[in-house]
């Protein structure tokens, strides 16, 4: 409560990671079994279980569990005073098949494989957020694109206020472990980037914990790697580095004047944080050795991560004062495949991208 307190007094909203998705199957620590059977919360037998995860379902279907729920929504808005929430597993939620599909047509999205009352308490949930604080900000995390997840129910739809462009940091993953960046396909990074419902407003961000957690890599180790712990000095000099740090910076300018209606940062990829996140667990010796971001690397005025930070910093003014998020879809003004150059223009502003790491286009018109 005192950090959501302090949080607001410096003008922050907080918004909360909501999982309603599942439940723990651990009879000691949750709520599975309650009553000595395996469906009080869930429909019985396999039915009840989210193979994938190794967890239990929600019977959505329920009554009491639809109050359970909401009442817990409700809880968390009325006692902490959060800001909003982000539905964690959406997709798991809306379908039987939990989204392990392809979704290559219309029917995927109305067919039998569609799991109705999550959609009903889903709408409920959202009904109930906007009722109880109109201001409060709902977050979809779903992969499929189901139509009408950011239509209000008086139309027909879910609710939610944005949904996560889910596509877009697993794409610049895809890209940096795949494929040699002057080979990047600047046609199929726009497409990416702007493959969206008009009608649903959408998070774009580069990464996330998705992305970060161990076993994987940021962005920017992925660019840089091993060269961070020796070449983030400001007076060294690193071709590495330095092409690292360019396309840190423009595959972020790239993300957000395209991506979305919203932009999101995960902590520390505003300046490049270069390692993973480990949690204390039994495979690391229940270490805390990476269950850190070093804020200190951003301070440092001796470290070339300030740079990182402070265009950051930049380009979230530049966004915000011609308020780029609010116009929609940016415009496809040049796509120049042979030189990797690339024009569109989004509000008031007018983007020019050069990917290529060995030439330049100085006369531009």
């Amino acid at each position: 409560k005192e950090l959501i307190r302090r949080a607001h007094e410096l003008g922050l909203a907080v918004i909360m990671d909501l999982v309603h998705a599942h439940y723990v199957k651990n009879l000691n620590e949750g709520i599975n079994e309650l009553d000595g059977t395996d469906h009080l919360y869930s429909r019985p037998g396999e039915a009840g279980n989210q193979p994938y995860w190794d967890s239990k379902l929600f019977d959505y279907g329920k009554g009491e569990v639809q109050h359970f729920l909401l009442s817990n929504v409700k809880y968390w808005l009325d006692e902490f005073h959060f800001d909003g929430f982000r539905f964690d597993g959406v997709t798991s939620m809306l379908y039987h098949h939990h989204g392990y599909v392809t979704f290559d047509c219309r029917e995927r999205y109305f067919d039998a494989g569609v799991n109705e009352d999550a959609i009903d308490y889903l709408t409920l949930a959202n009904r109930l957020v906007h009722d109880f604080r109109p201001s409060a900000v709902t977050i979809a995390e779903d992969v499929s694109g189901m139509p009408g997840m950011c239509f209000p129910a008086a139309d027909g739809g879910i609710g939610f206020d944005y949904r996560l462009g889910m596509a877009i940091p697993d794409y610049w993953i895809k890209l940096l472990k795949e494929v040699p960046d002057e080979k990047w396909n600047i046609w199929e990074m726009w497409s990416v980037m702007t493959n969206r419902l008009p009608e649903v407003k959408t998070v774009a961000y580069a990464e996330s914990h998705d992305q970060a957690l161990v076993g994987d890599k940021t962005i920017a180790f992925r660019l840089m790697d091993k060269e961070m712990y020796f070449h983030m000095d400001r007076a060294s000099q690193n071709l590495i580095i330095d092409r690292g740090m360019a396309l840190h910076k423009m595959i972020r300018l790239m993300t957000i004047s395209t991506g979305g209606q919203a932009y999101l940062n995960f902590m520390g990829n505003e300046f490049g944080h270069p390692e993973w996140i480990d949690f204390p667990r039994e495979g690391n010796g229940w270490s805390y050795a990476h269950a850190r971001r070093q804020w200190s690397l951003a301070r440092n005025g001796l470290l070339r991560y300030s740079w990182l930070g402070d265009f950051d910093r930049a380009m979230i003014r530049l966004i915000r004062k011609y308020r780029v998020l609010e116009d929609g879809y940016a415009w496809n003004l040049l796509m120049d495949e042979q030189n990797k150059t690339m024009v569109f223009s989004h509000g008031r502003l007018l983007f020019v991208f050069n990917w290529p790491p060995t030439a330049s286009t100085p006369r531009l018109r």
